[in-house]
């Protein structure tokens, strides 16, 4: 077998776009690097297929190099480059860093969406606290009403610490299987339970339908009620904009599966937004969310939970007809 059939037969089996250079010529080439950077290159000048000026002069150095780059396939994309010396030349790799540079800009907004949703609050009890202290005698009124903000704030917070901890726990038990056996009715009735109070409180109707006999599901009895207790919370908080409005919780099986079904009567969700819901911190109107108590992490609780669950999330809302939010799970 010639020696450019051995090497692009060693290449062939290695996954990410890699090529061997000698002369800085393209000796061989394998599939991915192929699509990446043209079906034509092989035998040809490398300056062809790569014309990016760092990249080329590393390869052409043929001496071992590991660089970052952007702009080699196309614009934007990320690369980590790897060149290593073979006889007469150099085996380059390319590995993509999309995947890894969206996970550090997802950390990276995380974590000043999470700063800016702690400081707004601590900046209102700060602002409060320091009146009190340092404008002499208050009225009973005014000192009412500050400590009122003061409580609220403060709560709020706390709810917003509460979900990022949530979060977390999910997150370290994504890989880990539930083990056990839920009843996703009784799931319901508790957490129709838990809303009464917020119901009242907002003249919100709660109506539950839930099947007799249930197939137990697979589950994390805990996750489960937070999830439930988190969608039917949305439900009321954003749904029910009047008097008479109505949130309902049902859960039925099908197909072998068993299904929970969230829905209002609200002023629904435009559709360019549905696909961010699930987004941490993501609100459509920040101002009413902050308003209605909510912490901008609901859905992203309820993301993570379907996904451990291995189960599956749909969100349906017609704008001034309601939303419908759907989780469904296997049977054990």
């Amino acid at each position: 077998m010639p020696d450019s059939s051995i090497s692009t037969a060693i290449i062939d089996a290695i996954d990410e776009p890699a090529l061997i250079v000698r002369r800085g010529m393209v000796e061989a080439a394998n599939h991915a690097a192929l699509a990446l950077l043209g079906q034509q290159m092989i035998g040809r000048d490398l300056r062809f297929a790569i014309r990016h000026p760092l990249a080329l002069n590393t390869i052409l150095a043929a001496k071992t190099a590991d660089i970052e780059l952007v702009g080699v396939g196309s614009v934007e994309r990320p690369w980590h480059m790897s060149v290593r010396p073979v006889p007469g030349g150099a085996l380059v790799r390319l590995s993509d860093r999309s995947a890894l540079r969206a996970a550090e800009r997802m950390r990276t907004d995380f974590v000043a969406n999470a700063s800016h949703e702690l400081r707004t609050p601590l900046a209102t009890i700060i602002g409060y606290a320091e009146t009190l202290i340092d404008e002499g005698p208050v009225d009973r009124q005014t000192r009412n009403r500050f400590g009122a903000t003061i409580q609220s704030e403060a709560k709020r917070m706390l709810r917003i610490v509460e979900d990022l901890m949530s979060l977390s726990r999910i997150e370290a038990d994504r890989y880990r299987a539930p083990d056990e056996r839920i009843d996703l009715g009784e799931v319901a009735r508790i957490a129709v339970e838990h809303a009464a109070t917020l119901a009242d409180r907002r003249g919100c109707r709660l109506e539950a339908s839930i099947d007799p006999d249930l197939p137990p599901v697979m589950g994390d009895f805990g996750q489960l009620l937070q999830l439930a207790d988190n969608l039917l919370g949305n439900a009321i908080r954003y749904g029910c904009t009047d008097k008479s409005c109505t949130a309902r919780i049902s859960v039925h099986a099908a197909d072998q599966r068993v299904i929970l079904t969230v829905s209002d009567e609200g002023e629904g969700i435009a559709t360019d937004h549905l696909p961010r819901l699930t987004e941490r911190f993501y609100r459509v109107d920040s101002a009413r969310s902050r308003e209605s108590g909510g912490t901008g992490l609901g859905l992203a609780i309820v993301k993570h939970i379907v996904e451990r669950h291995r189960g599956t999330l749909e969100i349906q809302s017609d704008v001034g007809k309601g939303t419908q939010v759907t989780v469904s799970f296997e049977t054990a």
